[in-house]
Formats: structure tokens, sequence, C-alpha cells
């Protein structure tokens, strides 16, 4: 049976190592939540192939959703080699948003080139609260632009993140979701029930959450 672009993006994450998990010791993030897994997709530049799925993921939902860009833009550091590598192979002009403005120089966010009356499409390689992506929207419609879609590798899901979505009129597209990893997960004995288990109690409710509890 083919996978899905969903399935085929969740294994080569979980195949490289960019997702994992720590059910019984869980991280912190930065936003103070604490979490059985974690993510880091700045390794795929290392890996050609799954890399290449991914900006090839892109390419299709850019496609088959419609989305219109004139500029394609990278929120740094995470999001910054797969919008230029999204951009090199549309033929799209390309930007990166620094998460600040820069204390010497030009002192600008936006790197790469004027984006003023233009429309972005702005990627990044994960969405957990939002926070990242609405700041470099905020940047962007200061310097004049205009965006209304942000493609991601991957998204937590949060309500929080979807409320701030939907407030600030934006949408967001994920090449993948954790149903998608976890089921993965379970299908290569990557996890067991008792961990996915864990896990989902997480997803429920991820601020409160406590591992000890199970």
């Amino acid at each position: 049976m083919t996978m899905s672009l969903k399935q085929s993006v969740a294994k080569a994450l979980l195949d490289i190592g960019a997702v994992g998990f720590s059910p019984e010791a869980p991280i912190t993030f930065k936003s103070g939540i604490r979490s059985p897994i974690y993510v880091d997709n700045r390794i795929l530049i290392y890996f050609p192939q799954p890399w290449r799925l991914v900006i090839e993921g892109f390419k299709s939902l850019i496609a088959s959703r419609g989305l219109a860009q004139e500029v394609i833009a990278g929120v740094a550091v995470g999001g910054v080699p797969h919008s230029a590598a999204l951009a090199f192979v549309t033929g799209k002009p390309s930007v990166f948003i620094r998460k600040e403005s820069k204390s010497h120089g030009k002192t600008q966010r936006i790197e790469g080139g004027n984006v003023n009356s233009k429309h972005i499409l702005l990627i990044e390689d994960l969405v957990t609260t939002g926070g990242s992506s609405l700041s470099a929207v905020d940047a962007l419609t200061a310097a004049g632009a205009r965006v209304t879609d942000v493609l991601a590798i991957i998204s937590y899901g949060f309500d929080e993140a979807a409320a701030a979505f939907d407030h600030a009129g934006l949408r967001l597209h994920a090449l993948t979701d954790f149903a998608a990893v976890l089921e993965q997960a379970r299908q290569t004995g990557m996890l067991d029930d008792g961990q996915i288990a864990i896990i989902k109690r997480w997803f429920d409710n991820p601020h409160d959450w406590n591992n000890e509890t199970t």
C-alpha cells in the first residue's frame, strides 16, 4: 500500500531521529511545557532524501491548495534552509526573518530583500504555540507585506496555536502531524501501547501533564 504524504514525512522524521520520545524523562520547552516528545528538524539538511521529500511535499501543498506567494520567507533559524530550498526549486525570491532586529548594521529583522506590497508564504520547521510564526508575521506586516498562509513540516496541534493563527487571520498547513508519527512509531515498535497512552494524555493537557500520574 502506498503511503500518503503525511505518513511518508512522519516515517522520514522518525527514521532520521528528527522526532524522538522520552515519556519517562520529559524535556522542557522554552514556554515551560514539559513534553514526552522532542523534535529537531534542523538535522533534516544532513539527510538529502528525507529533505527532498519535505521540499517536494511543500511544493505539493502549494499546488493542491492554491497557496499564493510572491516571496518565500523562513523563520530563523529552523525554517531558513527549507524556505531557501523551496524558493530555489520554485524560482521565487527568498527572505528570512530574524528572531529580533540586529543591534548593528541596518538593524533589520528581514534579510534578503524588499517585501513591501508582496504576498509572502512563511515557512516554519515546527509549530508549537505559534509564537515565532506570529512574531515573524508581525515583522513582515510592519514592512508592508501580506501574509495569509504558513507552511510547517509538523505542528503539535495545540488549541492555543490554532486560536492564535485564527485570530491573526492565518492558515496553517503542516506536512504531517503527531497522530501520523505515533502510528508509525507503533507500527515499527518504537513505542509500546503504554508509552503511546502516556503521550496521548500529554496531548490532552500539555500544560498540566505529569507523567508521574501514569
